[in-house]
């Protein structure tokens, strides 16, 4: 795991490239739950809503992991069918675009069910 201190950090600490998809995914995390309270935890960004986690994410060498859990991921397995999954993640790969746009939807869904 990531021993970064802020978000900042962590996102810091990975190249350009990678460093640039999580700063969207940031951006987007943030315009979405303006209310979330941002932190690191379990090595990885992590935003919090009324005190309860809304979502996590991180990067990894071949992928960006999104942790929605539990809602997030049962709402929403048809279309993240197509991606590995884990218990209570879903891995992007690096090599094709972040699905920004369902992400804004898990986002919008788990603020409306924590």
């Amino acid at each position: 795991m990531n021993a970064a201190n802020t978000v900042d950090d962590y996102i810091a600490s990975f190249p350009d490239e990678v460093a640039a998809l999580l700063v969207r995914l940031r951006a987007l995390v943030r315009e979405q739950a303006p209310g979330a309270v941002e932190s690191m935890s379990y090595g990885m960004p992590a935003y919090k809503l009324n005190g309860k986690p809304l979502i996590y994410f991180a990067a990894f060498k071949k992928h960006i992991g999104l942790y929605a859990t539990p809602s997030g991921h049962a709402a929403f397995a048809s279309e993240l069918s197509k991606y590995k999954q884990g218990k209570g993640s879903v891995q992007f790969p690096l090599n094709e675009p972040l699905p920004y746009d369902l992400i804004v939807r898990i986002v919008k869904f788990r603020m409306e069910n924590p």
